[in-house]
Order: C-alpha cells, then structure tokens, then sequence
C-alpha cells in the first residue's frame, strides 16, 4: 500500500460504529491499521492518536444520551502535515472538562484530549442532531514517503451475538464532506 504524502490533498478514513463499549477497542485498532497504511507518523504519535480517538469514542458512547440506534461517527484526516480526529454522535450534550478527585475513576479524558493533542475542541454536526468532537495531532513531515491519496469509509457494529463487527468498505464520502478525488 502507499504511504500519504503530507503536502498532497487530504486522506481519510471514516467508520460508523454503533454505541456499544467494544466498538471502542475495535476503533482502536482501525486508526493504527490504518496509520499503518498511511505511514504518516512515528510509533508514538500514532499511539497517541489511537489514545485520543478511544478516549473521544468513549465520551460518545458513554455521555450521548440518545436511543439505542443511533450511531457514532469517526472521521480521521491527513492533511497539510496534521492529523485530525472527529468523533460524531446524536447527543446534544456539551463537552466539558471535569476535576476528578485523586479518587474518582473517571473524568480525566477530556484533561487527556486536551494535555495530548495540538489543538481541540467540539461544534454543531453541520447536517444533523448532535456534535462532532475533535483533536488534531501534527506530524512529522520528514518520515512521510510520497504517495496517493487514500480513502477508506465503513461501517462497524456488534453483530448478532452482540460481537464486536466487520468492517466493510465502500467509496462514499462521509456525511457533511465532499469526496476525496
């Protein structure tokens, strides 16, 4: 496969997950197979991404509080030297910074989003409910060989059995953006 060039147009990935916490696991492993494929950035800043996208999948899942069937969108783009992760989900929630006690055992992701990423922040879904949460992480541009412009879109869920699902692949664009040529 080839690697993406970080001066070329943009390259994505995009999955829809359904809110069930295993989907959280398997976005993981997505994004670093996927950076894999992109050799885009070094072993620490790809486990840094995949450490932001989990912990931004997991916010969707756990504080968007809308019905079963709703899904979660992620969207991971490189362009101009920048990886940028969205998160979408129906809920209308704002997101906020906790101060966790020493002893709580949650509140700390956004604090983590915030501490580990470039820039971040949240709005409005541009043609739905909800909002899109997001983080960008730059790369170094010196170990990025040249390349094609990658798009892969899919949609992941449990399957009957409640399992975590197949990813299955087609050439759509996501929702809200236009086609990658």
């Amino acid at each position: 496969m080839n690697a993406v060039r970080l001066d070329t147009l943009p390259s994505y990935v995009w999955w829809r997950f359904t809110r069930h916490p295993r989907n959280v696991a398997l976005s993981r492993r997505l994004l670093r197979e996927q950076a894999r494929t992109w050799q885009a950035a070094d072993d620490e800043t790809v486990e840094t991404a995949v450490l932001l996208l989990s912990e931004l999948m997991t916010n969707a899942g756990k504080h968007a509080r809308v019905s079963p069937g709703r899904e979660i969108h992620a969207l991971c783009i490189v362009t101009d030297g920048t990886l940028r992760i969205e998160v979408s989900d129906a809920g209308d929630g704002i997101p906020r910074r906790c101060r966790p006690s020493a002893y709580d055992e949650a509140g700390r992701g956004l604090r983590l989003v915030a501490a580990l990423a470039d820039r971040w922040g949240f709005c409005p879904r541009p043609h739905g409910i909800g909002k899109t949460v997001w983080c960008e992480l730059s790369l170094r541009p010196d170990i990025a060989p040249t390349s094609a412009v990658t798009c892969v879109a899919g949609t992941v869920g449990p399957e009957r059995g409640g399992k975590a699902g197949n990813h299955t692949s087609n050439a759509s664009s996501p929702p809200g953006r236009s086609p990658v040529p």
